[in-house]
This record gives C-alpha cells, sequence and structure tokens, in this order.
C-alpha cells in the first residue's frame, strides 16, 4: 500500500514559490521544463545503481559514440523501410551478422528479426515451431513443447498465450537443467519442439544442445518424429562463440531450427532488443509473415509489436563495427576471467557454496554451506544491499525449492577492482551475520528473511 501523501510537493529553490501537484493525475497548469525535469530526476535518485546491479543480465553502460548514435536515431520508426531506409536497413544486417556467427549454411538467406527483447524473439521462433508441427500434419492431439524447468518465463507465457502444453522437465538432485534423456523422454508426436537453453537464468550453465540433438535424431530414427530444436540463446549465444568457439551449439546442428540472443545483454546494447534468426527459409512458414505498403512501400514483417525506435538496432550495427570478432572475444573473456576468479575467492571465504563457477556464462551461483545455520542466504543478500549492492536471492524451481542462491551476474564493466570491493564487502558483513540468531531452515527460509 503506498502510504505516500497524494500530493507532491516540489522544493520552491526550482519554482521561487512552493508549488504542490498531484502524483497521480494529470496536473491542471504545466510546468517548466527544469520544473518538471527536476521532479522526476530527483525520485530515481532512488534507484539503485545500475553498475552494481549483479541481478541483472542487462546493459548498463556504453560509448559515447553509441550513445549519441542511439540519441540521434530515437525519432526514427523502425518499421517506416520507405521514409528510413538507411536505418532498416542495418537490422538486416545485423541479422546477417549473426546468422553467420551461429554458422548458418547461408547467413544472407537466413530470415532474421529484431524485436523488443528475448522474450518477443522466443514467442515469433515458439510460433514458427507450432505452425511447422501444424503443417507436417504430424500428431492429433494437442500440441506440446519440451523445455527445463530452468527456462525463462517467456516459454511459459508462450506455451500459455498460444495453446501449447508446456512440458517442463523439473530439476532433480544435483541436475539443474534439461539433459538428451530427459527432453526425449517428454517428446511424442505432438511436440512441436524442444527448447535448450545456452545460459540458463537460475545458474549460467549451458545446456548440452548437441547431446539434445543427437537424441532427437534416434528418436526420429525409432519413430519418425521430427522435432526440431530451438536454441535459447539469449545470453550464451553472444558468449559461447567467442568463448568456447568449439562448442557445437549451433545451426551446425541439421536439427537447430532458430536461435534467438538479447541484444542488451552480452551483445552490449542497452534495453530493449533481441533477435531472432531462423536456420533458413524453411523454417519460418511463410504464412507467419505478413506483407503491408501502408508505410509506402512492401514491407513483409513477422513480429508482435510494429513501431519501434531505431536507436538499438543502430546501436548494435555500431558495436558489431566497433568491436568485431576480436572485440567481443576481448570483452567476453575478460568477464568471465572476473567471474571465474571471483567464485575461486568467495569459496575461500568458508561459509558458502559456489555451484557454477562462470565457466559457460559469466555467473555465480552461491549458496551456503549445511552447516551454517545462523543466517540464510537471503539475509547475505540483504548485507549486500545496505552496500550498495544488488544481490538476488532466491530458491531453485520444484523438486529443488529447498536449494536457495545468491545470482552473481559479472557483464562488461564489472572489472576486477569492482570484484574486490565486492569481496570486500561481502567479507565485512560476514561478522554481523554469524551473530545473528538462528532463522528457520528450509523453504520457510524466504519468508523469514522477508519478514513475512
Amino acid at each position: 500500500m503506498d502510504d505516500r501523501s497524494p500530493e507532491l510537493s516540489v522544493n520552491p529553490v526550482f519554482t521561487r514559490e512552493p508549488v504542490r501537484i498531484p502524483r497521480d493525475q494529470l496536473p491542471e497548469d504545466e510546468l517548466a521544463p527544469p520544473v518538471a525535469y527536476q521532479i522526476v530526476h530527483d525520485e530515481l535518485l532512488l534507484d539503485g545503481n545500475p553498475r552494481l546491479n549483479l541481478a541483472s543480465f542487462v546493459t548498463t553502460w556504453m560509448e559515447p559514440e553509441a550513445d549519441r548514435l542511439m540519441a540521434e536515431s530515437l525519432d526514427k520508426n523502425l518499421v517506416d523501410r520507405d521514409e528510413y531506409p538507411r536505418t532498416t536497413d542495418l537490422e538486416s544486417r545485423c541479422a546477417r551478422m549473426l546468422a553467420g556467427l551461429w554458422h548458418a549454411p547461408d547467413p544472407r538467406a537466413a530470415p532474421g528479426a529484431s524485436t523488443g527483447g528475448s522474450s518477443e524473439a522466443c514467442m515469433l521462433a515458439g510460433l514458427a515451431l507450432k505452425r511447422r508441427w501444424q503443417h507436417s500434419g504430424r500428431g492429433s492431439g494437442p500440441p506440446n513443447i519440451v523445455m527445463g524447468v530452468n527456462t525463462q518465463v517467456c516459454w511459459k507465457k508462450f506455451a500459455n498465450y498460444w495453446d501449447v502444453e508446456a512440458r517442463l522437465v523439473p530439476m532433480e538432485g544435483e541436475r539443474f537443467h534439461l539433459t538428451p534423456e530427459t527432453a526425449v523422454a517428454h517428446c511424442d508426436e505432438n511436440t512441436i519442439g524442444v527448447v535448450a537453453v545456452l545460459g540458463s537464468t537460475f545458474d549460467g550453465s549451458f545446456e548440452p544442445v548437441a547431446g539434445i540433438c543427437s537424441a532427437l535424431d534416434e528418436l526420429q530414427a525409432r519413430t519418425g518424429w521430427d522435432v526440431p530444436v530451438h536454441v535459447d540463446g539469449a545470453s550464451g549465444a553472444m558468449v559461447a562463440p567467442f568463448c568456447d568457439p568449439d562448442l557445437t551449439w549451433d545451426f551446425r546442428l541439421p536439427r537447430v531450427a532458430s536461435i534467438n540472443v538479447s541484444g542488451h545483454k552480452y551483445d552490449l546494447v542497452y534495453p530493449g532488443l533481441g533477435w531472432v534468426v531462423w536456420r533458413d527459409a524453411a523454417a519460418l512458414p511463410e504464412d507467419l509473415v505478413f506483407s503491408v505498403n501502408y508505410l509506402g512501400g512492401e514491407l513483409p514483417t513477422f513480429t508482435l509489436a510494429f513501431s519501434r525506435p531505431g536507436g538499438q538496432v543502430v546501436a548494435q550495427y555500431y558495436n558489431f563495427l566497433r568491436l568485431g570478432y576480436a572485440g567481443y572475444r576481448r570483452i567476453q573473456r575478460y568477464s568471465r576471467e572476473v567471474a571465474m576468479l571471483l567464485g575461486e575467492r568467495i569459496a575461500g571465504l568458508g561459509p558458502f557454496r559456489v555451484l557454477t563457477h562462470g565457466t559457460d556464462l559469466p555467473v555465480l551461483a552461491v549458496t551456503l554451506r549445511d552447516d551454517v545455520l545462523n543466517y540464510s542466504i537471503f539475509d547475505v543478500s540483504m548485507a549486500m544491499r545496505t552496500a550498495g549492492w544488488i544481490v538476488p536471492a532466491y530458491t531453485f524451481p520444484e523438486h529443488r525449492t529447498d536449494l536457495a542462491v545468491l545470482r552473481i551476474v559479472v557483464r562488461n564493466g564489472f572489472t576486477h577492482d569492482l570484484a574486490d570491493l565486492f569481496l570486500a564487502d561481502l567479507r565485512q558483513a560476514l561478522p554481523q551475520l554469524e551473530r545473528r540468531a538462528t532463522p528457520p531452515r528450509g523453504p520457510e527460509a524466504a519468508s523469514f528473511a522477508h519478514g513475512t
């Protein structure tokens, strides 16, 4: 419940005379631009510092040249291809660059699109899988899609919104994501596809895409069911090509039909931007693509949204030109190096058990040892917040809700120096945490930590 006053009192330094304006309805009169700016600016000061936000995969810093290009392109509507042909052509170039990076058979013929983020990209990929299954005539029951319970919530949204059964493979023991055996065990003739995640939301680990594809090859040989794979590479599709070039997970595997990535994550662009690319034209049914001419030219479109500013796409093209393969390799390998060293040092503090060590995504999942009884991982999260660090604590999904972790996301801008400062604050917080009264253990620890 919001217990603030329904009116906002404006500092008279800004307005000469005290002014009160409503918070939640349109004011009767206008405000001077500097006054309106200062009101909004001051309230936003209460947000956390984005550079210290280790919860998010999202880019928080770009070079001044990219900032300037984005500002110059915010007023260009990306779908107005006739009016802004140069801006919209950059979208096609970026999609072809990604198709080439991911080893599409013919990058120039691989369909691709920019989106408002990976959620929209996943929706489009899922729709293509469903329509291909419908065209195939395979199966007579309701469609289903197979994925690990560790997938991002957008896949559960897709299944809900488009009437597809979500077959979620639960975690078991120390298995925190999908495996070839568990994927195949959940498939049948009505399976429209399997989602393999290159960088799990919960712990940053890569799922074994090649193994999943091989198991589905064997399934097709036994049953005739041709089940395609979509790779949700929201983060990993721009990490693996540079840190693990020999890892086979992309269009080198014939069963991989489509791949998505978040431009605003390890592509290093501000939110919101996503990309989805199909291996070839056959992977994207033609009847999903619309053509409109009311913007002054024939426009093929396959998106859920329509109008969007061109700034993010322009910034993505800038990054691709500016960094090239060598630049992305340098940045992503540095992030992984920071994550791996930080994981080793956190493990050395004593109370913590590091589940993932930054060897896939530069992400750490950290829990407490079983013999730590005086505080929970949620208490650690709150203690770090008092020092300015935003580090999420959460429980794993069904079958492992007993496991609560901190997730530390290392991305561009989180340096060894910042890691030193983080570790120093974590070490400083431990003695005070150890003096706490013993909290409840198990699933009730979450409610204890939040005071509910």
